[in-house]
C-alpha cells in the first residue's frame, strides 16, 4: 500500500508528461477512481489515508491540504519525485489507465460524475461534509 501523497505527486507528473492540466479538485476526484480501481482489480486499497465527502466530491483531505495553495489553479510539477522508484510497474500501469482516462473530463464533469454514484452520495446525506466513504462502499459500488 501507497501513501496518497506519493501518488497524487505520480498523478501530477503523469499529467505534466501528457500536457494535462490538473488542478487540486481534478486531483482528489482522480484519487478516488484510482482507489476504487486498486480495490476492484487487486482486492486492496492503493493508499490507507481516508477518503471523505465534501461539497464537491470525495477529497483526501491531507492530499487536499497539501496542495491547497494552489487554489483553483493547475498544479506544477516539481521536478520527479521518488514516486516513480516506489511504484511498482503493474500498479503504474493501473494508475496510468485511470490518469488517462480521467485527464479527458474537466474537473467539473469529474464532480458531477461522483456526485451521482452511490458512495458520495450515501457518505454526504449522512450529515454533509467531511463524512468518510467507506473503502466498502466503493468497492461494492464499483464491482456491480
Amino acid at each position: 500500500m501507497y501513501r496518497a501523497s506519493d501518488i497524487a505527486r505520480y498523478i501530477i507528473e503523469r499529467c505534466k508528461e501528457n500536457n494535462t492540466p490538473i488542478s487540486n479538485l481534478k486531483l482528489q476526484k482522480i484519487l478516488y477512481f484510482v482507489q476504487a480501481e486498486f480495490l476492484v482489480t487487486k482486492n486492496q486499497p492503493c493508499f490507507a489515508e481516508e477518503i471523505e465527502a465534501w461539497d464537491f466530491g470525495p477529497v483526501v483531505p491531507s492530499v487536499y491540504y497539501e496542495y491547497r495553495v494552489f487554489g483553483g489553479a493547475n498544479i506544477p510539477c516539481i521536478g520527479r519525485t521518488v514516486g516513480k522508484r516506489s511504484i511498482s510497474a503493474r500498479d503504474r500501469e493501473i494508475l496510468n489507465g485511470i490518469i488517462d482516462e480521467c485527464a479527458d473530463y474537466s474537473a467539473s464533469a469529474l464532480v458531477d460524475i461522483t456526485h451521482s454514484q452511490t458512495p458520495w452520495i450515501k457518505a454526504y446525506e449522512q450529515d454533509g461534509y467531511n463524512n468518510e466513504i467507506t473503502i466498502e462502499s466503493i468497492k461494492a459500488y464499483f464491482e456491480e
